[in-house]
Order: structure tokens, then C-alpha cells, then sequence
């Protein structure tokens, strides 16, 4: 298997308003929630569905993608998606590990992550990871 290191971090800033709370159950209830919508996000990457991977994305999302792309939207994000589901990654599959959770204020977090995505070129499994954050 030929490895290939790519360092992801992956950032979200979440404004979910009443959803987030001062106390520390409240922040807990936050830190779950921000944990459903990763794992969201990683079960409609391997669905292959960009409808689902866009579902935790709010309608006027702005989200940047690693090339530098901005795509504006959850139905665009969703669209995108789809795209590169039915091409490129078809035979991929990702998986997601949080590494650090920190609240900047009630209402946003940063989230720090490793991703591992797998994919076939010719036949061939291979890997692109991250480097783990230190």
C-alpha cells in the first residue's frame, strides 16, 4: 500500500445560537452534538451521498475545500459532492478522528481533526493521512 501524508486540519465554526450553553452539561450536550455532525459528515462521505454529507452544513454555508475552492451553500455543497461521489471518489472512503475540541465562546468552536481517506487508483488501495497534531 503506497502511503501518502497530507497534513488536514480540519476547522469548524459552529453558530448553532440557543443550541449552546454556558454550563459545563451544556457545553458536554455542545461537544455531542459537534460530534454528530463530524460523524455526519464521515457516513455520507461513505454513503456517497452529498445530500447527507451536506446535512450538518447550514443553508448559507460557506465552506472551503483543500484546493482553495469556495463553495457557497448547503445545496452546492451537497451538489459538489455528489460530483466527485460519482467520479473520482467513488471507491473512497474516509474516516474522521477529533483530536481536540475547544470552545471559543458559548457559541463557536474549533474543532481539530485526522482524517484518513482510501481510495482505488487501478485497482490499487490507497491512502492519503494525516499527520497527527502535536
Amino acid at each position: 500500500m503506497n502511503r501518502h501524508l497530507l497534513t488536514m486540519t480540519v476547522l469548524f465554526l459552529l453558530a448553532c445560537g440557543a443550541v449552546f450553553g454556558q454550563s459545563n452539561s451544556a457545553k458536554t450536550e455542545d461537544e455531542k452534538a459537534i460530534r454528530a455532525n463530524v460523524e455526519q459528515i464521515v457516513n455520507g462521505w461513505n454513503m456517497k451521498s452529498g445530500a447527507e454529507f451536506a446535512k450538518p452544513f447550514a443553508e448559507n454555508s460557506d465552506y472551503v475545500v483543500i484546493n482553495g475552492m469556495h463553495i457557497k451553500g448547503r445545496s452546492a455543497i451537497a451538489k459538489g459532492h455528489q460530483q466527485i461521489f460519482d467520479a473520482i471518489y467513488k471507491d473512497s472512503r474516509v474516516a474522521v478522528t477529533i483530536k481536540q475540541m475547544r470552545f471559543l465562546r458559548p457559541d463557536v468552536a474549533v474543532v481539530h481533526s485526522e482524517s484518513n481517506l482510501t481510495f482505488k487508483i487501478n485497482g490499487e488501495e490507497r491512502v492519503k493521512g494525516t499527520v497527527p497534531l502535536r
